[in-house]
């Protein structure tokens, strides 16, 4: 062997030396002479000679199972090279040899994960290899490096993360599941909460189906887990600054989330279960695993949080955007820009988190400025069936969780049978979401003990799976059996506190049977004590007009940009109309009466926000909200920066408007969770147009417009749906004006069809002064828009309110008028222009704005002073059995008081319109002809 004076060379008989030199160069490298210094550091980053693979410990290169066994020096630096695929392939392949599944199922193999796919073998394990990219760097043996890997990846937690393309993100991660194997050490006292919760738990569903034999509750049995698992995120997060927490979830499990985590007093949902007031729930009301709840909860740490509980259909999945549009209504009413002061947790069972499209909706939109909450919190209670349908079955990926890749963000899957494990788990998701501020997915795996619900025999379907589950012991006796054995509690401590539980149930099921209890129903506190619902006549209309000088002053702000703001040509000619329009120069278009009703409501106090495809601009091109810089595509929202031109006055409230992905079910989810925390502003959602509204139907069916008579929840969400028919095809005409009114009943939607800008002007007006809260349904115009008619002044939007009715000005005494048309939207302006063209001085038109509530006294009064027996005519666009025709059939029958009835329509069809322009022009003219003719 030679120093510096000659060249680097060294035999078997220096191994000794040189493996001394190489221990000594990991610990201090400047204490190693040079020579052996820069052989090191050039072995290390794989520039030495072949002799000396990468990063090698000296034992592994000298040894003889290299000199003389399969290899020779020559595939030392090839050999390390294996061990560090085997390492990343860990990292990618090594949650699928997890131990997950608590039924004991086969695992899935792959060949990555074994030693001969890398040609290693088992005299490779004692070798010493770099372990330089795991949490320590220290060197290790190749089995010292796979028990690492092991322990972290495929043990009781599988975490795919390596998909993430943030190299930040995936290092952090990396680091923290290597350096503590995925495993958390816990106290005592915490240990004993989780074995309290999991008591809880279980002792509830006993309770449940002794109590109530046959009911169905959709048990949680099999993934109690849930119950520690929400407890300790709850705990964590408001350790972490968390003052509200929104929580969406379907039926499995509800009623355990709500007793043993929110706080709802058994009691009541023994109660449920009794059904003792059914007089009280007649045509209304929810079962009772649909069933949110609210309340304020003091933590053992004595810290406060208010949790929600949304309230749900059997359409598992589609409260998931309802979350999030509450959570983000509540971060802005408390100034949360940071969004870290609520928080979304979203409770998925694995067929629906798989199998139905608002979860990738959902998912889409977690990241978006206009939708962000700053990461959602998921969690998939993984039964591993849906229904009776086995994953193979209802999925085409290995996991329920593979859509959530999209979002770039780790995916935990850990077994509910170990607690433990799921503790470990849910610290490092809390960590990464308040670190990174996206959402995190927890896929705990865990079985269901009964069917789909407790009447159901599962054994029909999944006899295997059954057998399996009628032979486990539950999820507490596991856990309580492992802490006996390490000595972490007693037998008595365990028993006393399932004796004690059992207890305080049985106290709750007396108080429940007393028929002097009368449960609280809070409703109406809070920021929703101004609001009612109810009947819409019990709330007076309101004046909504503003005064024209400071309509005009807030038309001409709209023209203010920024120096050096280049707008689009069109837009500098637009600001030139807006100054006549103040001036009173020129008449208002639908366009500028929208954005004043925006105004005025802003500089009134009350927040404004829109979202939609387009919403920004408007699909045609009306609102322009948003305008963009010519050179440099910069946006100024004028809306954003009004003055209210005095010292003292109140602030302007915020003013939002966002174009949404290309969806309608999540955004429109969105905004009615919005609505539901935020009554004291204008929260609207725009289609592009009013026909894609369907692709939202259960988002309208299921929480729109039954809310109120099923939870006895306000909204007052706006849907503008652009509705019309001008030749522009079946998807591109209706608004299904038809569906709307067949959905009323009981006040619970207003339905309109305005025709003039001051209507719509005064009524997104009334929509927030008026204190009753309803949705408003708003069949909003397309070529309206610019209708050279379809104008209004600005002393129309200076005097008087929303009209329901707008009665004919044609001058013609009333006894005179030989027929009476009624008719709603565009079609009055079709009507109207044939009527001066021909000289038509005897047929009114009657336009009604309002479609629902329609009180029969203000339909009345319009068509008082008519003859009796005049002509009434219902005339609409649509084919006759769409529409609103079929609605006013069943409303009035054959007579409108002293009126006969009848209709003109396009004829029946199954779809709403044609896709020739030529068509649409004959249709059109035919309705025109016969509505007109003598």
């Amino acid at each position: 062997m030679s120093t510096s004076s000659g060249p680097l060379s060294f035999g078997p008989e220096n191994l000794a030396v040189i493996e001394a030199l190489y221990e000594q160069y990991l610990v201090a490298p400047d204490a190693v002479p040079a020579d052996f210094r820069t052989l090191f550091e050039r072995t290390e980053n794989g520039h030495g000679p072949r002799t000396i693979g990468p990063t090698l410990a000296p034992r592994s290169i000298f040894s003889p199972a290299y000199t003389n066994g399969k290899a020779g020096n020559g595939d030392l630096a090839a050999r390390q090279d294996k061990v560090d695929q085997l390492v990343r392939a860990y990292r990618v392949r090594g949650h699928m040899l997890a131990d997950l599944d608590p039924l004991g199922m086969p695992k899935r193999v792959h060949p990555e994960l074994e030693l001969e796919h890398y040609a290693l073998y088992p005299e490779d394990l004692d070798h010493t290899f770099s372990a330089r990219t795991i949490a320590g760097g220290a060197p290790l043996t190749l089995r010292q490096i796979l028990d690492r890997l092991q322990a972290t990846y495929c043990r009781k937690v599988g975490v795919q993360f390596m998909h993430i393309d943030d190299l930040r993100m995936k290092n952090w991660l990396q680091e923290r599941m290597e350096r503590t194997q995925n495993r958390l050490p816990l106290s005592r006292v915490k240990q004993l909460r989780i074995l309290t919760k999991l008591t809880d738990a279980e002792l509830f569903e006993d309770f449940l189906q002794k109590k109530f034999q046959g009911a169905k509750r959709f048990s949680l049995e099999g993934g109690e887990t849930l119950i520690p698992l929400l407890d300790s995120l709850i705990h964590r997060s408001a350790s972490a600054g968390v003052q509200q927490i929104v929580v969406g979830m379907a039926l499995r499990g509800r009623l355990n989330v709500l007793s043993n985590i929110l706080g709802k007093h058994p009691r009541d949902i023994f109660r449920e279960f009794a059904d003792a007031e059914p007089e009280k729930q007649l045509g209304r009301g929810d079962v009772k695993y649909h069933m949110g709840h609210s309340a304020d909860v003091t933590l053992p740490d004595g810290q406060k949080v208010h949790l929600s509980l949304c309230f749900n259909p059997s359409h598992l999945e589609y409260v998931d955007p309802v979350v999030m549009g509450r959570v983000r209504a509540k971060q802005d009413r408390i100034g949360d820009s940071r969004r870290e002061k609520a928080l979304g947790i979203l409770i998925h069972g694995d067929a629906a988190f798989a199998g139905e499209g608002v979860v990738q909706e959902t998912l889409n939109m977690g990241a978006l400025t206009g939708y962000t909450i700053g990461g959602t919190v998921h969690i998939v209670v993984n039964n591993q069936v849906g229904f009776t349908t086995p994953p193979e079955s209802s999925r085409s990926t290995p996991y329920a969780t593979d859509i959530a890749k999209l979002l770039q963000v780790p995916i935990f899957h850990v077994t509910g049978e170990d607690p433990e494990a799921v503790e470990a788990v849910l610290e490092l998701a809390v960590e990464f979401r308040r670190e990174f501020q996206r959402d995190v997915i927890i896929d705990m795996y865990c079985y269901r003990k009964y069917g789909h619900n407790e009447g159901d025999d599962p054994a029909f379907t999944q006899p295997v799976m059954y057998r399996a589950i009628r032979a486990r012991k539950t999820v507490r006796e596991g856990y309580m059996d492992n802490l006996l054995k390490l000595g972490s509690l007693k037998r008595d401590e365990c028993e006393e506190l399932a004796t004690k539980r059992k207890q305080e149930l049985e106290e709750e099921l007396l108080q429940a049977k007393d028929p002097n209890y009368k449960p609280v129903a809070p409703f109406g506190a809070g920021l929703w004590a101004p609001y009612k619902g109810g009947r819409d006549a019990d709330v007076p209309e309101p004046i909504t007009g503003v005064p024209r000088e400071r309509l005009a002053a807030l038309l001409r702000q709209q023209t203010l940009v920024p120096s050096g703001f280049t707008p689009h040509p069109k837009i500098e000619k637009l600001f030139e109309t807006r100054l006549e329009m103040a001036a009173g120069e020129k008449p208002l278009d639908w366009g500028q009466a929208e954005l004043l009703a925006y105004a005025t409501l802003l500089t009134d106090g009350h927040r404004v926000r829109l979202s939609g495809q387009d919403a920004g601009r408007g699909t045609f091109s009306h609102r322009h909200a948003v305008l963009h810089d010519y050179k440099t595509g910069d946006t100024y929202q004028p809306l954003q920066h009004l003055s209210l031109g005095g010292p003292g006055e109140r602030a302007v409230a915020p003013f939002e408007v966002y174009d949404s992905p290309l969806s309608e079910i999540g955004p429109l989810g969105f905004e009615w969770g919005y609505s539901l925390d935020w009554p004291d502003g204008l929260v609207a959602w725009e289609a592009q147009f009013g026909d894609f509204a369907n692709c939202a139907q259960v988002i309208i069916d299921q929480f729109i417009v039954s809310a109120e008579d099923k939870w006895r929840r306000l909204s007052g969400l706006v849907l503008l749906l652009p509705h019309g028919f001008e030749g522009q095809g079946p998807e591109h005409s209706s608004a299904r004006l038809e569906r709307f009114l067949m959905l009323s009943a009981e006040d619970n939607i207003q339905v309109t069809n305005p025709t003039t800008p001051a209507q719509i002007f005064h009524l997104l007006r009334r929509q927030v002064v008026r204190p009753l809260r309803k949705p408003l349904v708003v069949m909003s115009p397309k070529s309206l828009l610019r209708h050279p008619k379809a104008v209004s002044t600005l002393d129309e939007l200076a005097e008087g309110r929303f009209q329901r009715i707008l009665p004919d000005d044609l001058g013609t005494p009333r006894s005179a008028i030989r027929r009476v048309i009624l008719c709603s939207g565009k079609v009055f302006y079709d009507l109207h222009e044939a009527r001066e063209k021909r000289g038509i001085t005897d047929v009114a038109i009657i336009r009604l704005e309002q479609l629902y509530p329609l009180p029969d006294a203000t339909l009345f009064e319009a068509l008082a002073g008519y003859s009796e027996g005049t002509d009434v005519v219902w005339v609409q666009e649509e084919p006759r059995n769409n529409g609103a025709w079929w609605y006013l059939r069943y409303r009035f029958g054959e007579r409108l008081g002293a009126f006969p009835l009848r209709s003109i329509a396009r004829s029946p069809a199954a779809s709403p319109a044609t896709g020739s322009p030529g068509a649409h022009r004959i249709e059109q003219n035919r309705i025109i002809d016969a509505a007109l003719e003598p």
